[in-house]
Order: C-alpha cells, then sequence, then structure tokens
C-alpha cells in the first residue's frame, strides 16, 4: 500500500486529514502542546515543517483517531483479519473457501526481505542533536523518542526470524549522558529485548541494536503488538503494510530498515547503566528516575526527504489509544485460542491498560448446581499467567453464563453486571509481593505490588442505588459525597500521610458507614475529589485503579480472613487517594498552553 512515510503524508494531506505548521516551533514543549490541543479536538495528523534546532520536519498524531487510523489500514485490515481467522479456526477455510481465497497471499508478505540492489545503505548520515529534541512535560528528563522501533537479535545469530522488534522508549538528552555518544534504552517487564539481553550477559558477543524511526505506519504498530515469543515482529508487519520488511546489514554488522526515515545504530554497553527519567507516560504520571541499560551510539542514517515520526503521551485516552483498539480488532478471534474458555478480554485505556483488565469467560465445570465462580477462576490464573496480561493488577472477570449480551467494551454495563452478582465474601482472590507494571507507582516497591481478582459467577443478589443514601444525625459528616455509578460510591478524604494513619481513619469511617443502609451501593472509592472522581467515568477507572495497591488498599465493611482468605460482609472500600510514595501526575505548562491556543486554528 505505502511505500514510505513521505506517501502517508500526501495520502493524508489529499483526503484532508493532514494540518501544517509552517511556522517555526519549539520542540521544548511547545510541540508537545500543539500535538496535545489538536488531539483533544480529534483534530488532522500533524506535520511540522520547522522544528527549532533540527533540519528535519516531525509528524505527529498519525494514528490519534479510530477512523483515520482504519483509513491508515483500509486495503490491508480486512486481508490480515482473514488470515488471523484461519489461525484461530483452519476449518474455517473448508466452510468459505472464496472469503480466504488470497490469505496465502497475504501471508507471503509476512516474510522478511533482505535489499540486493543499491548500496549497503541507502541513507545519508547525521547526529543526535541535529534530530528533532522532543520535550513533553515539564518534569521529563530531556528528548525522548516516542515511537521508537528497537530491534534485536539473540547473540550470534544472523537469522532475521529470530528477532525482536519492540517499542521501548528511547532517551536522547540530558541526565548524564554524553550527547551523540550515548542514548538511554529504557524496557520494562515481561518485554523480548530483556531475553536477548540475558543472553548476550553470558555471551562474549557485543550487543548491537538498531533503533528504526519513521517507515510505513504498519512498522510502528508492529512494534507494540502482543506476538508469541518466538514470532518476529517483522512478519506481522509485512502483512499489515502488504510490503515484505526490507532490510539491510551495514559495514559494522547493524541490521538497517530499508523503509524507515531514520536508524540508530548501537551497542549495549554491558554491565553499566546511567539515570534514565523522569517521562510523562502513559498512565497519566511520571515514571521515575531509574538507571536503565546505556546504548552506545555507532551511527545515525537519515533517507532523503526524512520525517520524524513521534506521538505525545500523557493520561489516556491518547494517540496510542488507537494501537489497543487495533489490537483487539485483530486478535479477538484468538482470545479462546490463547486462553480456553475466555470469550473476551479489554485492558481498560483509560485506566492506564495493566491496571485494569475486564473478562467474560464460560463457567462450565458444574451446569447441574447452584451457579458459582470455578472455571472462570481457571481462566484468570491463565490471564495472570502469561505474557502481557500477566500485569493486570485489578482482574474483574464475569461468567457468560449469567449474560451473553455483556460486553467488556461497554464498561458501565459491566461494571453494573459485576456489582449487582458479586459476594464479596466469596468472591476476591488476592496476590501479594508481586510483579506490576513498571510504569506503576501504587506498588510497595518498584515493579512490585499486589493484584487481586473478582471472580463473578451468579444470579443477581442485589439492586444498585443511584441516590446518595440517607445519613442519620449521629454519624460523621460526609460531606463531599457523591454517586460515580449505580452502586458506586466516591467519598473525599482528608490527605493520605501513612498506612498507619490510614486504618486508623477507615476503621472509623467503617464504624460509621455501618450504620447507613449501603446494600444498594456495594463498592465505595476513598479519594482525594469526589467531584472529580464521578464526573465521567474515564475518571472514576483512572482514580481508583491507577492509585490503588489492592493488599495495602483494599478494605470492607465487616471484613474477615478465613484461612487466610480475606472477604467481607458488606461493600467494599478501596482507599484511592494519592499516596506519598506515588509518582507526581502530568500537568501541562499554562504560559505555552495558554499561548498555543490564541494562534492554533483548524
Amino acid at each position: 500500500m505505502y511505500k514510505s512515510m513521505q506517501e502517508v503524508v500526501k495520502d493524508l494531506e489529499a483526503n484532508n486529514m493532514l494540518l501544517r505548521i509552517k511556522h517555526e516551533v519549539d520542540p521544548n514543549l511547545e510541540v508537545a502542546e500543539i500535538h496535545r490541543q489538536v488531539y483533544d479536538k480529534e483534530g488532522p495528523a500533524i506535520f511540522f515543517e520547522k522544528i527549532k534546532g533540527s533540519p528535519f520536519p516531525g509528524l505527529s498524531n498519525l494514528y490519534g483517531t479510530i477512523e483515520r487510523t482504519e483509513f491508515l489500514f483500509r486495503k490491508t485490515l480486512p486481508k490480515v483479519k482473514k488470515v488471523i481467522e484461519l489461525k484461530a479456526d483452519p476449518t474455517r477455510l473448508l466452510k468459505n473457501p472464496l472469503r480466504y481465497i488470497g490469505a496465502p497471499f497475504t501471508a507471503l508478505t509476512a516474510l522478511p526481505m533482505k535489499s540486493i540492489f543499491g548500496s549497503p545503505v541507502m541513507y545519508g548520515q547525521t547526529t543526535i542533536d541535529q534530530l528533532p529534541m522532543i520535550k513533553s512535560w515539564p518534569m521529563d528528563g530531556g528528548a525522548f523518542v516516542t515511537l521508537p522501533q528497537v530491534f534485536s537479535l539473540p547473540p550470534d545469530n544472523k537469522n532475521i526470524m529470530q528477532s525482536n522488534l519492540g517499542m521501548y522508549r528511547i532517551q536522547l538528552s540530558g541526565n548524564e549522558y554524553v550527547m551523540n555518544d550515548e542514548i538511554g534504552l529504557h524496557y520494562q517487564i515481561h518485554r523480548g529485548i530483556g531475553v536477548h539481553h540475558e543472553m548476550y550477559n553470558k555471551s562474549n558477543e557485543p550487543f548491537k541494536v538498531s533503533i528504526f524511526v519513521g517507515g510505513l505506519p504498519s512498522h510502528a504498530f508492529s512494534a507494540i503488538m502482543p506476538l508469541p515469543e518466538g514470532l518476529s515482529e517483522l512478519t506481522f508487519a509485512g502483512m499489515l503494510g502488504d510490503r515484505r520488511f526490507r532490510y539491510k546489514i551495514d559495514d559494522m554488522g547493524h541490521v538497517v530498515s530499508s523503509d524507515a526515515d531514520f536508524v540508530i545504530t548501537g551497542t549495549i554497553i554491558k554491565n553499566k547503566k546511567k539515570p534514565e527519567g523522569p517521562f510523562g507516560d502513559h498512565l497519566g504520571y511520571y515514571s521515575l528516575t531509574h538507571d536503565f541499560p546505556i546504548m552506545k551510539v555507532d551511527r545515525v542514517y537519515h533517507r532523503k526527504d526524512a520525517i520524524w515520526h513521534f506521538t505525545v503521551v500523557g493520561r489516556p485516552p491518547q494517540e496510542d489509544s488507537s494501537f489497543g483498539y487495533l489490537i483487539h480488532q485483530l486478535v479477538k478471534d484468538l482470545a479462546a485460542q490463547e486462553f480456553p474458555g475466555l470469550k473476551e478480554i479489554h485492558a481498560v485505556d483509560a485506566a492506564g491498560v495493566h491496571p485494569l483488565l475486564l473478562a467474560i469467560g464460560k463457567e462450565r465445570y458444574m451446569p447441574f448446581r447452584e451457579p458459582r465462580p470455578e472455571e472462570i477462576l481457571t481462566i484468570a490464573n491463565r490471564i495472570l499467567g502469561s505474557g502481557q496480561t500477566s500485569l493486570a493488577k485489578y482482574l474483574i472477570i464475569a461468567a457468560d453464563e449469567d449474560d451473553p449480551s455483556l460486553d467488556t467494551h461497554d464498561i458501565a454495563a459491566f461494571f453494573k453486571h459485576v456489582l449487582e452478582r458479586i459476594n464479596w465474601q466469596r468472591d476476591l482472590h488476592f496476590q501479594t509481593k508481586t510483579t506490576i507494571d513498571t510504569l506503576d507507582y501504587s506498588g510497595e516497591d518498584w515493579n512490585g505490588g499486589s493484584k487481586v481478582v473478582w471472580a463473578c459467577r451468579s444470579n443477581q443478589i442485589r439492586k444498585l442505588a443511584i441516590d446518595l443514601p440517607i445519613i442519620p444525625e449521629n454519624t460523621i459528616a460526609l460531606s463531599d459525597i457523591k454517586v460515580v455509578l449505580p452502586g458506586i460510591l466516591a467519598y473525599s478524604c482528608p490527605t493520605f500521610t501513612d498506612y498507619d494513619q490510614a486504618k486508623s481513619e477507615i476503621d472509623t469511617l467503617i464504624a460509621n458507614l455501618e450504620k447507613i443502609d449501603l446494600e444498594g451501593f456495594p463498592l465505595i472509592i476513598l479519594c482525594d475529589d469526589a467531584s472529580f472522581t464521578a464526573e465521567s467515568l474515564n475518571n472514576f477507572v483512572w482514580v481508583t485503579f491507577t492509585r490503588s495497591n489492592p493488599s495495602h488498599d483494599v478494605y470492607g465493611i465487616g471484613s474477615f480472613t478465613n484461612n487466610k482468605h480475606w472477604g467481607c460482609k458488606g461493600s467494599l472500600i478501596i482507599d484511592a487517594r494519592k499516596k506519598p510514595h506515588h509518582a507526581p501526575e502530568l500537568v501541562t505548562d499554562k504560559p505555552i498552553q495558554e499561548s498555543v491556543a490564541k494562534w492554533l486554528k483548524f
């Protein structure tokens, strides 16, 4: 379909999907602010003709709406879906051969192709400091590559099909990095490059890495596609782009994408780290400064007329939310194959993806007796033991048999269904001192926290309330209390100080709540600002599930522990206040925000 990012820009412009910013803009906060304001209004892709300090133009908001994302892949997405459908159920080919007649030709584009003709590297060369040094948030530690495609191979392995292509952020400047000589490589747990890194640590081979920027839209998307370990992302990039992934090997042994706009090559320095961050990340908070590997830069290649492709992340939804949508469209048919008994799964973007996972599974173990969670618990354990889904912090799983029309993407209806049926005495299952998302600072340690499964399989046991409860005069004044959704209350509490103080405060609160009829409100959220939390569904899931650690922040009215099983007889309480150890949330630079708002028109 497309052969370069330049073709993408021309296509978008021809279809009135591109905004050109013709005057020079500052990469320090201003570029990102322009992006955010355009994205918030569901605006077009943005082409920055002049970025201060760089000879290269930039492109952002390419995937800024679902409609534009579907437009970019309008010719290839239906074809790739057919290939995936056949993988999920090969018998479909026999049932409807005409539908899948082109599937083998689509599959052929999955094979990467080494470029034979032309010079070894079809690029000019530049230096790191000549790249658009885009800083998105005031506290960011420097400039970052925000849509990198980081390529690696196992040691002493030249088989391109054994490669890993992942989107691991790259810090170009700031902190202790030596400009033009070093850059920072940040990757999180459960990432393919970590497997390669461990292999290199045990070998004598140099760990060569290539970072691709730009190229076909399918390449950036493939870098975040959750593929099984051992299956190269380059195969998916070829199918979705309808063009085999083309590459060369330079004279230093680095793999260079022939279609990328920029390629940074280098070597990961063994047993050496430097501070990386902070960085305003996709949970809506800064990921803080931590020691990460250093990549010694060898060369920086670029195409003629190269375009720097980037995005701006922050509290979801943002541009990268379209990736989640597209992944769901592609892999939903594979869910049952990967997780037997699972009907559907939804990593909630507005909650930062990993903090909240909603799922629906089949409950077939004992269909002849009173319904209870059994098979869905097995499915939940499989989810928490597999790849990226293992990072889920709150996993709420319901049974398909209770309501076959239930949809995990209708979040309000899903919570209503669960809260009408869940038994807090039986249906909570905790995992403590385990791994959580690297970007989630709600736990007790970096990458460390807890998980809880809500397993819901039951007939309706309660009717949810929508009106505030009547508070007797002899109880504490619950003045700032709001109804979030049917059955859910948000209550503003004093600022959190420490867990000892919190337990004392919540014990007192529970003693007073026990005097109130809360049968219709099985879930209570303690927060810093009840009005903000209740203002929208997105606010509710963001506050509740990014600011709480299940083992520390879940309480309940009439709580008990029975042979290490914790439950409660009354309402479940989640303390979702900000904690001193949490990362700061993202706040824009007001003067720049106001300045951009005055002139930006589209």
